[in-house]
This record gives structure tokens, sequence and C-alpha cells, in this order.
């Protein structure tokens, strides 16, 4: 039975405390399973649990701890065995308490307005507490906005540059695709003329031999007239 909640203590919901401790609510189960089976004691509303200040705390040192989680749920639930057993010894000496209030009214009126001091006290604290709490609440969500703004623009902006470097490599290839299409259809075009080149050369060649060959006919036939008249003469 837990014996250490204090009057009017505030409780909070499973998904209220995940956004205390900064952690999801299925994390917040989990942990609160973790603590259940090693003997943690919550305060309970059928099945579902209740949460106070000082469970927040003992989650907190969970999310935290760099030893295995049953180790830690161990030493948690032996730190609220000991505060429980020292709320019942509280609990005890409280009749001591008040046999040993004053007597006198005036003594009596002085503690009681002592009393209503600090209860006064005590609640514009916890105004200012609930105050700042909320203030808090307000920075961290947004925070949380910011930073899901930033990792929005981060994601966009890496986004857009992996198209950018797409585009610009697309393109590269099809500029590349189009110098090497050019440069085969100019050495096509060279090798036609380099051979059209050649066979102007073979018709020029042909057409010489043609005429050297007709040249030493022509000089043949004087040359073989020219013996004949020699001959002639020689007779």
């Amino acid at each position: 039975m837990r014996r250490d909640i204090q009057p009017n203590e505030r409780a909070f919901s499973s998904k209220e405390v995940a956004e205390e401790v900064g952690i999801a609510t299925p994390t917040v189960r989990k942990y609160g399973q973790i603590l259940e089976r090693n003997g943690y004691e919550f305060l309970k509303d059928g099945d579902r649990r209740i949460f106070v200040q000082s469970d927040i705390g003992v989650l907190i040192a969970l999310r935290d701890t760099d030893k295995p989680l049953d180790d830690t749920a161990k030493d948690l639930v032996f730190q609220q065995k000991e505060r429980l057993e020292g709320s019942n010894e509280t609990e005890i000496a409280i009749p001591d308490t008040y046999e040993n209030l004053p007597h006198d009214p005036n003594q009596l009126k002085e503690v009681l307005m002592f009393l209503v001091n600090e209860l006064a006290a005590t609640r514009e604290m916890n105004v200012q507490l609930t105050s700042d709490m909320s203030e808090i609440k307000t920075k961290v969500s947004r925070l949380q906005q910011d930073h899901h703004v930033i990792s929005s623009s981060i994601g966009n902006s890496a986004q857009r540059t992996n198209t950018k470097i797409e585009q610009l490599t697309e393109q590269q290839n099809i500029h590349y695709e189009t110098l090497l299409q050019q440069e085969k259809q100019k050495s096509e075009i060279l090798q036609k003329e380099i051979q059209n080149m050649r066979d102007e050369q073979k018709k020029d060649w042909s057409s010489q031999n043609e005429f050297n060959k007709r040249l030493e006919e022509a000089i043949q036939k004087r040359s073989e007239k020219w013996w004949g008249l020699f001959s002639i003469f020689r007779k």
C-alpha cells in the first residue's frame, strides 16, 4: 500500500508522464511493467496506473541508467521500500505531535497563524511552480516544433541537392553522348574523305600509267620506223 502520497498531490496520466520524462507513451508502459515485475508499487485505478511526482523521478532514473533495466529497477524498488517504511514511522509519530501542541489559546493561535501563512506560501509556490511548468512545456513544445521545422528544412534541402546533382549528372551524360556522337560522325566523314582521296589517287595513277604506256608505244613505233629508213640507206 502506498503511504508516501501527499494530500492533494497531483496525479499524472501515461501521456503526461511521457511528456514530462521525454519518452514515448509505450516506453512509459514498458518501464512500468519492468518496475512492477521487480516489486514496485503504483497507484492503480483498475488496471490503469496512476503516476505521482515520485514515480516520474523513478522513470527518469530508469531512462538515464547505464545498467540493465532490471538491475536499476531492483535498486529503485529497494529505495521505494525504504521510503515507505519511513513514511509508516512518520505516521506512528503523528499522535505524539498532537499531544505536544500548546494548550495556551494565544500560543495555539500563533501556531495556527503560522500554519496558515505556511499553507498560503505553499499554495503560492505551487501556483508559481504550475506556471513555471506550463512555461517550460510551452518552450519544450516550441523547441520540438523548431526541431521539426529545421529537420524538415534540412531534409528538403538535401532532397533538392540530390535532385540537382542527378539533373547535372544527366545533363553531363547527355552532353558526353552528344560529343561522342559528333566525334563519331566526324571520324566517319574523315574516313570517307580519305577513301575518296585514295580513289582519286588511284585514278590519277591509272591515267598516268595509261599515258606512259601509250607514250612508250608511240616511241617504240617511231624507233622502228627510223630503223627501217636507216636500213634502206645502208643498202
